[in-house]
């Protein structure tokens, strides 16, 4: 059986395995706020999961495809941007709680928008 690493270190394709931790970074986020906003849990999650699919399937792309699927990733984590800080702003949950997701979403923005430019 193949172990997959969960960590970003001597991955081939660090923008996808940031990706992957921004997800762990939401699980309990998500839970929580699906409490409160089981609408805004469910854009989040499935903006998340879009950043990642649109990175791995990008990674197999070539040109002007591979291009718009980065674009495309780097759209769905400033949603997932903004989906937390739609979090923050109806106090759903503490600051505290968010700091790791925007961290991660933060790193992934970085470095899916830096790939557009290179493709």
């Amino acid at each position: 059986m193949t172990v997959h690493p969960s960590k970003p270190s001597g991955s081939k394709f660090l923008a996808l395995e940031h990706a992957i931790l921004l997800v762990q970074s939401l699980r309990d986020v998500s839970v929580k706020l699906r409490r409160h906003d089981a609408s805004l849990e469910k854009q989040m999650r499935r903006a998340a999961s879009s950043v990642a699919l649109n990175l791995g399937e990008g990674r197999r792309r070539r040109g002007q495809d591979r291009t718009h699927l980065f674009r495309i990733a780097a759209g769905s984590a400033e949603e997932v941007r903004t989906c937390l800080r739609l979090v923050q702003a109806w106090g759903y949950l503490p600051d505290s709680a968010l700091q790791r997701a925007f961290g991660h979403v933060d790193r992934v923005l970085q470095l899916s928008w830096g790939l557009t430019s290179r493709s």
